[in-house]
């Protein structure tokens, strides 16, 4: 009997208190207890006597009012022990979610519910625990890409940084071969230049432009003139006796084609030609003033002759050299390529750079001017093409050796690289009016489904920004954010939170607008389902 009453004495004092610290309630032999944190002793009778003893308030742990801030512990057998504030404990509620056996209450006031809260509860986590052991296997699937992946990009850069010292000695070399290509055609220009056919048009063309000007002075002077003597036609009085006056009217008149003022008007009544009778007689002028054959007309000198003084001489003398020396319609005899077949091609080729190297050495033609612009193009445009191509192999090394850097990285594709696989993946979501849709690591966009333009709804910015996430953390990789979208009528930009979870699909399950153009987008994925036995997955053992 004496061990029945000490064992209930002692039950009655570890109420309350986690399975981890009840070793601690025990008294010492002289009938006293330590208060945990070691500040003070206390008769073992002081404890839960709703007396607050210790500093840290140890000694109530069945969750009194007399220690602020205690907390009292729920064993819930047959569920999951908890934790809840003292501040609910014999609050006379049963709405405890956490203390499903009652014990936080006197007994006989709230039901034990913990074996059904258990076996809900052990229904659903073994369904979780299905779930994510499946989707856990699909992610394992993205981390062997990603390896894939790591591997084909390291043997990129070492092929394409072995392909960089190759092509950068060709472009070398091809550089070299343009320059000199282009120093001889110079000269062989310089050569060309000294010819009498290009000294007698350059001549040619300084005369024409020294016309031309002399030409454009004359035509100014006779407007003026023709400006004067329009004046002198128009406001001189006929009945002024100017003999001197009215010869140079007339003779204007004669000159310009333009009918003669009535002599004998009085008061103001001259007839005034009309434009079609001017007409008439410029045309009339026009009709008489016929050139010669291959003579410019006014016209032709008017419209052609800039374009005639200002034409590229160097061009022509060049066009000149390769017309002089293509064979004309009656050599086609001559030319034996044409007959031989492709197979004998070479050796011919062969034959004839012999042939014409041994005239060059004996002075009997001249090989520097021998299709010299032709050749310094050509060769200019190998060494362009081929820094060209050197251009491309390092940006593609460059690339590669960025998706090297991003994909084990843990702000990028994941510690294990486990989102690589899903960059660029669109995932869509059809509401009726619209489909809304977001490709990972891209862009979030609004789609209407009865016609209309499409809306940028931003472009991926990070993972969860919170000061509270540690990247790598499995909360990290939870949410998404997308920003800079197009911007609202009178509104701000929009913009993008998706917010996913373990799943077997890569999937959009929702979209809600929660503020003007602020949208929150619920999924899943794979790549969310981390292994069972990693740590903080959130299971607790059960009593």
């Amino acid at each position: 009997l004496a061990i029945t009453v000490l064992v209930l004495a002692s039950s009655e004092k570890t109420l309350g208190v986690p399975p981890s610290l009840i070793s601690k309630y025990i008294p010492s032999k002289s009938g006293n207890w330590h208060c945990l944190d070691g500040s003070k002793e206390i008769p073992w009778d002081f404890v839960n006597d709703d007396a607050c003893d210790c500093p840290d308030g140890s000694d109530e742990p069945v969750g009194t009012a007399a220690c602020s801030n205690n907390t009292f512990y729920c064993r819930n057998e047959g569920h999951i022990g908890a934790t809840v504030p003292s501040s609910r404990v014999n609050d006379g509620l049963c709405v405890e979610p956490e203390c499903c056996d009652g014990s936080d209450e006197h007994s006989g006031i709230c039901p034990n519910m913990c074996k059904v809260v258990g076996d809900v509860y052990r229904k659903k986590r073994d369904e979780e625990r299905k779930l994510r052991k499946t989707g856990a296997k699909i992610r394992s699937t993205y981390i062997t890409f990603a390896h894939k992946e790591q591997k084909r990009l390291e043997a990129l850069v070492q092929a394409t940084s072995q392909e960089i010292v190759v092509r950068e000695k060709e472009v070398a070399r091809l550089q070299e071969i343009a320059d000199r290509a282009e120093s001889l055609s110079a000269a062989a220009l310089e050569h060309m230049q000294k010819s009498p056919l290009y000294t007698s048009l350059m001549t040619h063309s300084l005369a024409l432009k020294s016309l031309q000007r002399e030409h454009k002075k004359h035509l100014e002077r006779e407007k003026a003139l023709g400006s004067i003597l329009d004046s002198l036609r128009s406001g001189y009085n006929p009945n002024y006796q100017d003999m001197a006056v009215l010869e140079a009217v007339r003779g204007w008149e004669e000159l310009s084609g333009l009918p003669h003022i009535n002599e004998g008007s009085k008061g103001g009544s001259e007839q005034e030609e009309s434009p079609e009778s001017q007409g008439e007689a410029s045309a009339e002028t026009t009709a008489e003033e016929v050139p010669d054959d291959g003579m410019w007309s006014a016209e032709r000198l008017e419209n052609e002759l800039d374009s005639l003084v200002s034409s590229d001489y160097v061009s022509l003398l060049l066009e000149h050299e390769e017309h002089v020396k293509s064979p004309g319609d009656d050599s086609t005899l001559l030319e034996l390529s044409s007959y031989l077949p492709d197979s004998l091609l070479p050796y011919y080729d062969d034959a004839r750079n012999a042939i014409v190297s041994w005239l060059q050495t004996l002075g009997l033609i001249n090989g520097e001017t021998d299709s010299g612009a032709a050749d310094s193009s050509r060769a200019r445009q190998a060494f362009n093409d081929a820094e060209s191509t050197l251009n491309r192999v390092r940006d593609e090394k460059e690339k590669a050796q960025n998706g090297l850097a991003n994909l084990f990285d843990v702000t990028g594709f994941g510690a294990d690289g486990e989102w690589k696989k899903l960059e660029g993946l669109c995932l869509e979501k059809n509401t009726g009016d619209y489909t809304y849709e977001v490709c990972l690591f891209d862009e979030a966009r609004q789609k209407p489904n009865n016609g209309g333009s499409n809306f940028s709804l931003g472009k991926f910015s990070s993972w969860n920004p919170s000061s509270d996430v540690r990247p790598g953390d499995p909360e990290y990789y939870q949410k998404q954010v997308y920003n800079q979208g197009t911007r609202c009528w009178n509104g701000p930009e929009r913009s993008v939170v998706l917010l996913m979870t373990c799943g077997l699909e890569n999937a959009l399950l929702t979209v809600a607008e929660l503020e003007k153009c602020e949208y929150q987008f619920t999924g899943t994925s794979p790549a969310l389902c981390l292994p069972l036995d990693t740590e903080g997955d959130g299971t607790r053992e059960e009593l």
